[in-house]
């Protein structure tokens, strides 16, 4: 009789897919994701690849990573070290086994351990696991190379393209490790290649044969595990990147204001899937144009905003560098315009595929002359949805470019997310020319309250008129050099963002009586959080506000900050927002926690660091520079 493999229930568990750039891992854990989050779990997910557009084969630079957090309830991060590691080569499980937990189970291909990968991956000796000190019961050593030939071998592919379905069998194997259905796995894979229907069946028949395998040899483990949804909100979900989210934001906005939305954009890792995504949907009124360099998809954008679409333009820090003219242009011509940063590490090209927040004070600053811009940061991969919903809003009814920050780490990641009704979703009131203004419009003529002017299509009878780059007359909207009116426009532009009203600053766990509060803007949450959780956990009162509008700040902003003896800035930069902090609030002099590594905060670090901090008692008086006041 056979002997029945135990099913332990798990509340959360982290995989984490490795191989050479093109071995598929990116799509593998998208998959196993997607499975995971249609059945009601929490998903959190870290894609990592190199910039190299092809690395060597088997070379330890060329290596590509997949993490995701698959938990029963909502999960905040892709989690700091994974349960179970798959290295479909050498290198792999070279670069990548510092990822994992002690007890990890480790899925490798041996097949693709030979001398030459060994050498490769500049190991020593055959001993490759003795050299990294693992302990063999814990590696499930399969030969899935030799195993996908022989499964495909009556399908008439050439070795080329079967070889590319390896990624197919270890995610048959994960899946069966984590009792996943096959069923929708399949749908998956047919849908995706449903103008392929021979390569649809080649990896549907692989991942069966990962499955079996690890079903007929209990692939050395004693258990296999399921984690079931704790919490299951009715609605329809789907895993989706932030690059996705930002895209039907734009698009929900533009069909919630009755406008056509338009995309001007020039490709740049990691901002181009939105122009992707965006030029798939023609048929919900969006255009979308791929320009020459980053000024013209800026210019494009603002030409659109002149004609009355929804006008947005897409790019990462290099491109706003290019961009800060044109973006100047929208700014004094008082046009709505969205403009998105999915900012990544720097400076000049620096590291393209990876995850920085040091554009802020470019956004905020990095233009000549007094130029005042909202900047709203996105904290997830789901909040970019909303991001980008309300950045448009801001920018319709305020007649204001508006600056929206994601990164790469919640760009590429993905999250479960609940599909909205757009009936529900705030309405959006572009601010139009009125019909009592008629013939006597000028286009700085404002609204009373929120100082915003008013929006006049080009050709409507009655409103004629011109913009441009050169300072205008705030009455006529004629060139004007009047140093008493250039002063007077430079304040209503500054005023006119500051009267922007957004949500007070929200302050979680300990509020009342916290001795911590730790303090983070954008994609940096769910680690903050976590962290703040943790300590909580370990009996320290702890508290966590995280900055999603940051020009302009919340109202409650210095209130909340002046409220604790002990505040602690922790950002992906050198210290951006606890500058800002420093300049907006009087006598603010927070501890700051920067790291610019290129990957997302490690929460043990957090954890550590933050302890000491809590421990340590508070000085008598503030003395030296704010140097002594950045934590190691």
């Amino acid at each position: 009789m056979e002997e029945q493999i135990e099913v332990k229930e798990l509340d959360s568990v982290v995989v984490h897919f490795s191989g050479d750039s093109g071995d598929g891992m990116q799509l593998a854990g998208n998959i196993f994701t997607t499975v995971s989050a249609s059945v009601g779990n929490g998903v959190s997910t870290f894609p990592d690849y190199p910039a190299d557009i092809r690395a060597p084969q088997g070379s330890l630079t060329g290596v590509s990573g997949f993490q995701v957090h698959i938990g029963a309830a909502k999960v905040y991060t892709p989690g700091d070290l994974c349960d179970v590691l798959v290295a479909m080569n050498a290198a792999a499980l070279k670069m990548q086994y510092k990822h994992c937990k002690p007890n990890s189970t480790i899925i490798i291909d041996t097949d693709s351990f030979g001398q030459r990968d060994l050498q490769k991956a500049e190991f020593r000796s055959d001993d490759y696991l003795g050299e990294m000190g693992i302990d063999p019961d814990r590696v499930v050593a399969c030969p899935i190379t030799k195993m996908v030939k022989d499964c495909l071998a009556d399908t008439g592919m050439d070795n080329k393209s079967m070889l590319k379905c390896r990624n197919m069998f270890a995610l048959g194997l994960v899946c069966w490790l984590f009792n996943r259905d096959l069923e929708l796995v399949n749908n998956y894979l047919e849908t995706k290649f449903k103008k392929k229907p021979a390569i649809a069946e080649a990896n549907i028949k692989v991942v069966r044969a990962g499955y079996d395998y690890g079903h007929n040899v209990h692939a050395s483990v004693p258990n296999t595990y399921r984690i079931e949804s704790k919490v299951k909100e009715p609605g329809r979900y789907m895993d989706i990147t932030g690059n996705k989210a930002t895209a039907y934001g734009l698009m929900a906005a533009a069909e919630r204001a009755g406008l056509r939305l338009f995309l001007g954009s020039y490709p740049i890792t990691p901002a181009t899937d939105i122009l992707h995504e965006l030029a798939k949907h023609k048929s919900m009124g969006v255009t979308t144009v791929q320009c020459e360099d980053e000024i013209a998809g800026c210019a494009s954008a603002i030409g659109a905003a002149f004609a009355g679409a929804l006008a947005a333009t897409s790019t990462s820090g290099p491109g706003i560098c290019l961009k800060s003219e044109a973006m100047n242009l929208a700014l004094i011509d008082e046009l709505p315009l969205v403009i998105i940063d999915v900012q990544r590490g720097g400076p000049s090209t620096g590291m393209p595929t990876k995850s920085e927040q040091t554009d802020l004070l470019q956004v905020l600053y990095g233009r000549n002359g007094e130029s005042p811009m909202p900047v709203i940061a996105a904290t997830s991969p789901t909040d970019c949805f909303d991001a980008a919903y309300n950045a448009c809003k801001i920018a319709l009814e305020h007649m204001t470019p508006v600056v929206l920050l994601t990164d790469a780490f919640i760009a590429n990641g993905s999250s479960a997310w609940k599909l909205p009704n757009i009936e529900e979703l705030p309405e959006i009131h572009p601010h139009f020319v009125t019909e009592d203004q008629k013939y006597k419009y000028t286009p700085y003529k404002r609204d009373p309250e929120t100082l915003a002017r008013y929006w006049a299509i080009p050709g409507t009878e009655g409103y004629s008129h011109i913009l441009g780059g050169l300072e205008k007359d705030g009455e006529t909207g004629a060139i004007s050099t009047d140093p008493e009116n250039h002063d007077k426009m430079d304040h209503i532009r500054w005023e006119k963002v500051a009267r922007i009203s957004v949500p007070d600053l929200k302050v979680l766990g300990d509020e009342k009586d916290a001795d911590l509060l730790i303090v983070g803007f954008g994609s940096t949450y769910g680690h903050l959080y976590s962290t703040m959780e943790e300590l909580r956990r370990k009996g320290h009162k702890v508290a966590l506000a995280q900055f999603k509008y940051i020009n302009p700040l919340p109202k409650n902003t210095a209130e909340v900050l002046s409220r604790y003896k002990k505040v602690v800035v922790a950002e992906q930069n050198l210290g951006q927002l606890a500058a800002l902090l420093r300049i907006r609030i009087n006598h603010f002099a927070p501890y700051q926690y920067n790291q610019v590594k290129g990957q997302p905060f490690v929460v043990t670090e957090l954890v550590t660091t933050f302890e000491k901090l809590l421990k340590a008692p508070l000085p008598k008086e503030e003395t030296g520079t704010f140097y002594t006041k950045i934590l190691e």
